[in-house]
């Protein structure tokens, strides 16, 4: 795969399972280019797992963290973290959580922490809900010898400039963090600050972690998934009992559907509660929160960066919120700067180009959405545009667009998706944002073991989340438009056929 252009000539195939994306020591996605192989990784199939040459690093530790782990804990189950607090924090929840004992173990620059078989569990849940990781590019300078990166520097400058640019703030305002989940971790503990003891509210169906974060890390969390009564069920959950913030996805992951801020904020400022918003999907190129959100918690491992081979994350202080100066003040004295030096080189060039490549997904995006909302082998299809597509508008920038996550459900979805999905001739993996286009059956991935519950929030367990990349849009039709007719049943297929005259392009 050296030098492959995933452009032009995608990963997707069966035999090419477990194949990075991109093809570096340092990709965030995995090819996974059958339905069967998303079940066997899900499930741990030795026939996918041992395959796998990367993975998401929250989900999947990298061999070069491994190693890492093995020389800080032995024999003994371990991990390492980028600091002496986070593994402080690690060993605190291990407790928590399990009743197992856990030490912290000084690695070089890294701190691992060892714990028994009863604790592996809340080990592996804390790295992966919080976010507070080792990086793929750290793991290597730290088993080649080479010195600390951690401190202040130009990249670290740049980066946190540039995305204070997009946010209309200043560079002070933001917080860099090692990864999206880590913004997220650092957006709860600020709000705890204010209020310790209180649950927090999460609108709308979220990304997996990002309830788990509050579920495992808060005191408690109320999902309000029903976007359509959301502010009447925040009203009424504000009735019984005060909240330490709120939480919301904007748009949501991964039916696009966005909460009407216009009538949520009032509702929160009343009751003096802080709004994390996460404007992973939309991006700030396309939407300006800052009549709403108090925090914004962002990756930078999915647009920003775009090469898919980078991670990061960055909390945001509004300026123009009306508690800016208390949750700068607690952001600022919990923070640690964990983000890598390497990867906020990696970051901070990439961002540069991030408008001009932003522009092309909306662009290409839009045109997928559209063709696959009036094919007739597609049952629904959700984007920002049309799913509440008002609550949307009222956020989005005069310049702004949808944004390049379409998902949709085929007709017979049962039978069709799995045949869909495999014919696909685009790269097939976890993660979004990335310059190649890049599918994924999300809800299988992300609520593999909580199916049923997620069916109970309206999110069909057999739906196809594409994230659109740069491609030429019309061959990217073209490949789509293919899976489709490979994939539906031979009574869909003939009544199409029917419709169109007996052609099939």
């Amino acid at each position: 795969m050296a030098g492959r252009e995933l452009l032009r000539d995608p990963v997707w195939q069966g035999e090419e399972l477990g194949e990075a994306l991109p093809d570096s020591p340092h990709a965030v996605s995995v090819a996974l280019p059958r339905w069967q192989d998303v079940v066997g990784y899900e499930e741990k199939w030795p026939e996918v797992v041992d395959r796998l040459k990367s993975g998401y690093p929250r989900f999947v530790i990298h061999r070069l963290v491994r190693e890492l782990a093995r020389q800080a804990g032995g024999e003994c189950p371990c991990l390492v973290f980028p600091s002496a607090e986070t593994a402080r924090l690690c060993v605190d929840f291990i407790v928590r959580q399990s009743g197992a004992g856990a030490v912290v173990l000084p690695q070089g620059d890294v701190w691992g922490v060892a714990t028994s078989v009863r604790g592996v569990d809340a080990l592996k849940a804390f790295w992966q809900h919080t976010g507070l990781i080792v990086s793929t590019r750290q793991a290597e300078a730290e088993l080649s010898g080479r010195g600390s990166g951690k401190g202040e520097g130009d990249s670290y400058d740049s980066l946190r400039s540039q995305i204070a640019s997009l946010y209309d703030c200043a560079a002070d305002d933001v917080f860099l963090q090692p990864t999206g989940m880590a913004a997220m971790f650092a957006a709860l503990r600020v709000v705890r600050s204010r209020m310790p003891s209180a649950p927090t509210a999460q609108i709308g169906f979220p990304y997996v972690d990002t309830l788990k974060l509050q579920e495992k890390f808060g005191c408690g969390v109320t999902l309000l998934h029903d976007l359509e009564h959301c502010s009447a069920n925040l009203r009424k959950l504000l009735l019984d009992a005060p909240l330490a913030g709120c939480f919301c996805e904007l748009p949501g992951n991964p039916l696009l559907g966005s909460a009407d801020l216009r009538e949520i904020t009032p509702v929160l400022r009343e009751h003096g509660v802080p709004l994390v918003a996460d404007d992973v999907v939309a991006t700030p190129l396309n939407v300006d929160l800052s009549g709403h959100a108090d925090l914004i918690a962002t990756s930078l491992t999915k647009y920003i960066v775009g090469s898919g081979d980078a991670m990061g994350g960055a909390l945001i202080c509004n300026p123009r919120s009306p508690y800016y100066a208390e949750l700068k003040r607690f952001a600022a004295g919990l923070h640690e700067e964990l983000l890598w030096h390497e990867d906020a080189a990696v970051l901070a060039t990439n961002i540069a180009d991030f408008p001009h490549r932003m522009r092309r997904h909306n662009a290409n995006g839009l045109i997928i959405a559209e063709r696959l909302r009036r094919h007739p082998l597609v049952a629904e299809v959700w984007y920002p545009k049309w799913s509440f597509g008002e609550a949307y508008e009222a956020v989005r920038r005069p310049d702004g667009g949808w944004g390049g996550l379409v998902t949709f459900l085929p007709q017979d979805a049962e039978t069709a998706s799995p045949r869909i999905y495999d014919s696909l001739a685009v790269c097939k993996g976890p993660s979004l944002g990335t310059t190649f286009t890049l599918a994924c059956p999300f809800t299988l991935l992300a609520h593999y073991t909580e199916l049923a519950w997620a069916e109970s929030c309206g999110v069909p367990r057999n739906l196809i989340r594409i994230s659109v990349g740069l491609e030429d849009p019309e061959d990217l039709w073209q490949r789509i438009a293919r899976a489709l007719e490979n994939g539906a049943s031979n009574r869909i297929i003939d009544n199409h056929l029917a419709e169109r005259g007996g052609s099939v392009t």
